[in-house]
């Protein structure tokens, strides 16, 4: 299978839980799931459409929702709305997906909007990766 051009990578402190959660919330496809030898996620693949995000495990990681606990300059970023150092998915329903991730417990960071550009809606995982899922 081709590669995607682009291909975010991000970490976690709990890989394998994050991948779970992703794929229940999000309905991203596992493609691959490695673990070290103490069980820790190594490398990650998950699909979207033709579209392709890697995760690793580090365990000293502190994701976003984490580290603006106790750093006063991130709560200040992370108290916006907006999608920052996050990534943007491409979804055939995005009203669906909203339901979806809505269910899941997502943390939804605004409603459904329509653009001229297309309709969207913008998420936080659950370590604060931020996302923004549009229909175009």
């Amino acid at each position: 299978m081709p590669h995607p051009t682009v291909i975010p990578m991000l970490t976690y402190a709990d890989g394998s839980a994050a991948m779970d959660w992703l794929i229940n919330a999000f309905g991203f496809t596992e493609a691959e799931r490695w673990l070290d030898d103490d069980g820790r996620l190594s490398h990650g693949e998950l699909l979207a459409g033709d579209g392709r995000v890697m995760l690793a495990e580090l365990a000293s990681y502190q994701g976003p929702t984490a580290h603006r606990a106790h750093c006063p300059a991130s709560d200040v970023w992370l108290s916006t709305p907006w999608v920052i150092d996050g990534v943007l998915v491409y979804v055939p329903d995005v009203r669906k997906h909203f339901e979806r991730a809505s269910a899941a417990g997502a943390g939804l960071l605004s409603g459904i909007e329509a653009e001229e550009y297309g309709t969207l809606y913008r998420a936080e995982d659950l370590e604060g990766h931020r996302w923004m899922f549009m229909q175009a």
